[in-house]
């Protein structure tokens, strides 16, 4: 059986709704997984229900520490149903293709991460104020002192929720092709694509007054 490039987590899974049961080797419980996983996505989906349908909608994220947090409209309808009930976030991040002798045996590495949990409402002017100002500067590395200042009204408007990682477990695939032995001498390309997340040329508004172009976290 493969095993990950940064062997399985031994640690117990924190609950039996984490406990990962498919592919158990490729689990990881540990906080570092976990979060380095968190901190390397943009981009989660919340789950959550409403009278009893179920909602799911991506969002961006960002962590602060043991928790995950996230922010909208303080109006919004899912900032408010996260409040009242359980949650579930999902993350998950494709890191290469893998191209194998047959079509059975193709798959892909990944990274993956399930949170359970309840979110909380950050009511706190300072502490809403540092976390936007995190969550900027962990996109945008330097960017936060460069803008206009955050007016009162717009603090008051934004909503920030943050959900604790504590309940939470990793799936990673990380290693090659894994084929049946009598398909190694099949005449076709097998290896691993490796995929990965990169900013494009920077598109200048017309109106602009900044001569220099941002860095951000991909480069």
């Amino acid at each position: 059986m493969p095993q990950s490039a940064s062997a399985a987590s031994s640690a117990a899974a924190p609950s039996s709704r984490t406990r990962i049961r498919r592919l158990p080797e490729r689990a990881h419980y540990d906080a570092s997984t976990v979060a380095a996983i968190v901190d390397a996505a943009m981009i989660c989906t919340v789950a959550f229900q409403i009278d009893g349908v179920v909602h799911a909608i991506p969002t961006i994220h960002w962590r602060e520490g043991d928790h995950l947090y996230i922010h909208g409209a303080k109006a919004s309808r899912m900032l408010k149903a996260l409040t009242a009930g359980e949650a579930c976030v999902t993350i998950a991040l494709a890191d290469g293709l893998v191209l194998a002798r047959s079509a059975m045996h193709h798959s892909m590495n990944y990274r993956s991460v399930v949170i359970y949990g309840r979110f909380e409402l950050v009511t706190d002017p300072a502490h809403k104020l540092g976390s936007l100002r995190a969550f900027i500067e962990g996109f945008y590395p330097g960017r936060w002192d460069t803008l206009r200042p955050i007016s009162d009204k717009e603090l008051n408007a934004t909503g920030l929720l943050r959900i604790a990682l504590a309940e939470a477990s990793a799936k990673v695939r990380d290693w090659g092709v894994k084929d049946d032995a009598e398909d190694l001498d099949w005449p076709v390309w097998a290896g691993v694509i490796p995929l990965r997340t990169a900013t494009g040329e920077p598109l200048t508004e017309a109106d602009s007054v900044g001569e220099r172009v941002p860095a951000t976290r991909f480069g």
